[in-house]
């Protein structure tokens, strides 16, 4: 198994390239970002002046922007540092696809309150949203929890347009977190609604699949841009989480994203059983990069495998209404990944230097060139071919 040199991500990422010093090209990912979003004065001197903007576009608004709020560290903190220091008026949402934790309904709850935040929350139909998520597990690729992903985001849109909002506010730092490699996640409206097609039994109607053209209307005609502050942070997330149990009452849910039980079941058991995936590779890759912890504490902590929690596995199959049977042949099926279907990667490909172009103008997040610039469609397919052979 090689190693990146730098980091530990290493060839279970079926799209990593290693230059000639045996560094990855998701460290130099990370390079491209810091030169793009600056720390210290000169972050806090572009999100004030972003505040200052946000706030004359939005001067007849009831709210001037959107957050998503998730229940976790990142989201509620965000929600936090919008409020008290950029001054901005929220409207915080929340996705609610029936597999909250009763923490994270207590942190929302608590955040809000607390801050004086209106919340929307967008709740599925559990027989549609459940089919969904079948579907994706069927597909058998190790994008199961794409549905939530892009249901969120696309209510995120929706709801700006609705509200007339020009700012959608996102709680992600590369800096604590890092880039999650495209062969782990691939992420689109054609890839879901084929999916749901090929496996599916049910017609999507209580929640929003945007299209890519709609997307595109967003983000040109009607202007409504996605902005990261905590980007521009020396973020911590063990400082935002003792500032927020202070100060909101919040409680940890127990990991990453395990506000969510479904997650939690999918990074701790199904990411590692069936495609020999552990998302912790990226998180602490991403802290080895700044200069968090050490290359050799991240190595020992990956000795340990991902912990699962006790009954955790029977719970999901059970809400989910699928027998053990069933859950024993999803898990058994041969691995695909998204270049198996439909999707809107090749056009996404042919338009990468448009894409690239709106990307320096700040309508798109700077990462989604850098990780979608790059067609790896060839290397994906032949790490998972081989896979299956093994």
């Amino acid at each position: 198994m090689k190693i990146c040199a730098k980091c530990v991500l290493d060839n279970t990422v079926p799209e990593i390239i290693y230059d000639e010093k045996g560094v990855c090209n998701y460290c130099k990912i990370h390079q491209e970002l810091i030169d793009i979003y600056p720390l210290g004065k000169e972050g806090e001197e572009i999100m004030n002046q972003l505040s200052q903007k946000i706030k004359i576009k939005s001067r007849s608004n009831k709210y001037d922007c959107i957050v998503g709020v998730s229940g976790g560290t990142d989201s509620t903190y965000l929600l936090y540092y919008v409020v008290k220091i950029l001054k901005l008026k929220p409207l915080a949402v929340h996705f609610d696809n029936g597999w909250n934790s009763d923490i994270a309904v207590k942190n929302i709850k608590n955040a809000t309150n607390k801050l004086g935040v209106d919340l929307y929350t967008h709740v599925a139909n559990w027989e549609e949203f459940k089919d969904l998520q079948i579907s994706f597990l069927k597909a058998s690729t190790p994008d199961a929890e794409v549905p939530t992903d892009f249901v969120i985001f696309s209510v995120l849109y929706n709801l700006a347009k609705k509200e007339k909002v020009k700012y959608i506010i996102e709680g992600h730092s590369f800096r604590a977190e890092g880039t999650t490699p495209i062969g782990w996640t691939y992420l689109d409206a054609r890839y879901i609604k084929n999916v749901q097609r090929k496996f599916g039994s049910k017609r999507i109607k209580s929640f929003p699949i945007i299209s890519l053209f709609k997307l595109l209307n967003y983000t040109f005609i009607k202007k409504i841009k996605t902005v990261r502050p905590l980007e521009y942070l020396d973020y911590s997330k063990p400082k935002a989480q003792e500032l927020i149990k202070r100060e909101l009452g919040w409680q940890d849910p127990g990991g990453h994203h395990h506000e969510s039980i479904y997650t939690k079941f999918f990074q701790s058991y199904y990411l590692p059983e069936k495609f020999n995936i552990d998302k912790r590779k990226r998180e602490l890759s991403a802290k080895i990069r700044s200069g968090i912890l050490t290359r050799q504490e991240a190595l020992s902590e990956l000795k340990v495998n991902y912990p699962v929690e006790k009954g955790i596995v029977d719970y999901v199959i059970k809400k989910l209404g699928i027998s053990e049977e069933e859950f024993k042949l999803i898990m058994n099926s041969k691995v695909k990944s998204f270049v198996d279907y439909n999707t809107y990667f090749s056009l996404i490909q042919f338009f990468r230097y448009p894409i690239k172009i709106a990307c320096k103008l700040h309508l798109f997040p700077p990462i989604v060139y850098l990780k979608y610039g790059i067609n790896h469609t060839k290397k994906i397919q032949e790490y998972w071919s081989a896979y299956n052979k093994k």
